[in-house]
C-alpha cells in the first residue's frame, strides 16, 4: 500500500516536492449526479430559469473553480491548466450528469481540479435553481480516469 505524500516521516504536513518528477501529459475525468423534480430539469433544458441558461453558467464556474483548486484545498499545487471541459447528459426526467476533463503538461496530476470543477458546477445548478427545488440533491462525485505520471493510468469501475 502506498504512503500518504502529504505527511512527512514525523506526521506533518507538506506540499509534495515535485521539482525532480518529469513533465508529463496528465489528464483527469470526474463526474457527479444532480437530481431534482422533473419539473426543474423542465425548466433548465428549456431555458426557462430566471437567473438565466443553467447549464452554460454552470459550465462556466466549474472551469472557473480548476483554476482555483489550490486555493480551497491545502496541500494542492497551482497550476497552470491546458484545458478544461464540462459536459452535461441528461440521464433521465430528474437527473443531470456532470462531467469535467481536465489536462496539463505537467509534474502533478489534476484529480483535485476535476473533482473541483465538478462539484462546484453541481453547486452552481443548485443555486440556480434552489428557488424552485430546494430537494435537489448531489450525489456520486468521483473520479473517471486519470493518466500520466508514475503511478500510470486509472479507470473507475463501472
Amino acid at each position: 500500500m502506498p504512503s500518504l505524500t502529504h505527511f512527512d516521516d514525523s506526521g506533518a504536513s507538506r506540499m509534495v516536492d515535485v521539482g525532480a518528477k518529469p513533465v508529463s501529459q496528465r489528464l483527469a475525468r470526474a463526474e457527479g449526479i444532480v437530481s431534482m423534480q422533473p419539473e426543474t430539469l423542465s425548466l433548465i433544458r428549456d431555458r426557462k430559469m430566471s437567473k438565466g441558461d443553467v447549464l452554460e453558467v454552470a459550465r462556466l464556474a466549474g472551469i472557473m473553480a480548476t483554476k482555483r483548486t489550490d486555493e480551497l484545498i491545502p496541500l494542492c499545487h497551482s497550476l497552470g491548466l491546458d484545458s478544461a471541459t464540462i459536459d452535461f447528459e441528461i440521464i433521465d426526467e430528474r437527473r443531470i450528469r456532470v462531467e469535467a476533463t481536465v489536462q496539463i503538461q505537467g509534474r502533478t496530476g489534476v484529480e483535485m481540479e476535476a473533482l473541483m470543477a465538478v462539484s462546484i458546477t453541481a453547486l452552481t445548478i443548485y443555486d440556480m435553481c434552489k428557488a424552485v427545488d430546494r430537494a435537489m440533491q448531489i450525489d456520486g462525485i468521483r473520479l473517471l480516469e486519470k493518466s500520466g505520471g508514475k503511478s500510470g493510468h486509472y479507470v473507475a469501475p463501472a
